[in-house]
């Protein structure tokens, strides 16, 4: 028997060990805060939705304007129009201007195509069988024109005066020598026109006058204001 004795292998290596994980940086932890905020945000909204604690904002005010895709990529820029104005237009019974108030060689024009101006302002005196009677007063004619299709009552012309910056009544005139009689008597037909001669009382120091004409009951008054000479 042989003396020599041979010794038992080596056991071999076992599976080789993992190195350690790195250890998380800053940005991982940011991620993961960043995360679990907005798991928390929604996580409220559904609680509140569901529950019905939350009570909802006013809706946010939203401005609708023109724009145009920018060549270049950027965002298209908000186009800041201004309102147009509106026009302002005459009903069927009032004249065009706005206010009513005309300079006194304006003509005025109703709706659908009535036109209502004055002419011939000049300064006179009444006679002894006038009313009123040896008085300074403005005469002027009237004249209406009827562009419409069907007749216009002008017995319905009324015209009333004031003078002076108070405003002072003024009293129309009658002198028949004078021809001025007062209104028309009868209707004006279509496409025709017709002169009106009127006096209003106007002392010899005044010059600003105010002239209301109303052509008939279905027109708003015209107001020609001025200073005559």
């Amino acid at each position: 028997m042989s003396s020599d004795i041979t010794p038992p292998p080596m056991p071999g290596y076992g599976p080789a060990v993992p190195p350690p994980a790195p250890a998380r940086g800053p940005r991982t932890v940011l991620v993961a805060v960043a995360a679990a905020a907005v798991a928390a945000v929604v996580s409220a909204l559904v609680t509140a939705g569901v529950t019905g604690d939350g009570e909802a904002g006013p809706a946010p005010t939203v401005t609708v304007t023109k724009t145009a895709a920018a060549d270049d990529g950027a965002a298209p820029a908000d186009d800041e129009s201004t309102p147009a104005t509106e026009e302002t237009t005459a009903g069927e019974d009032g004249a065009e201007n706005e206010d009513g108030v005309y300079a006194l060689d304006d003509t005025v024009v109703y709706e659908p195509a009535t036109e209502v101006g004055l002419f011939g302002l000049k300064r006179a005196v009444t006679g002894e069988y006038a009313e009123p009677e040896n008085t300074a007063y403005l005469r002027f004619t009237v004249k209406i024109k009827n562009g419409g299709k069907k007749a216009l009552d002008v017995t319905q012309l009324t015209v009333d005066c004031s003078y002076g910056q108070d405003g002072k009544s003024s009293e129309s005139v009658f002198d028949s020598e004078a021809g001025l009689d007062g209104g028309p008597d009868t209707k004006l037909l279509p496409g025709r026109s017709i002169n009106v001669p009127w006096g209003c009382e106007l002392p010899k120091g005044e010059k600003l006058v105010q002239i209301e004409v109303t052509p008939d009951f279905d027109s708003e008054e015209a107001i020609f204001t001025g200073n005559v000479k």
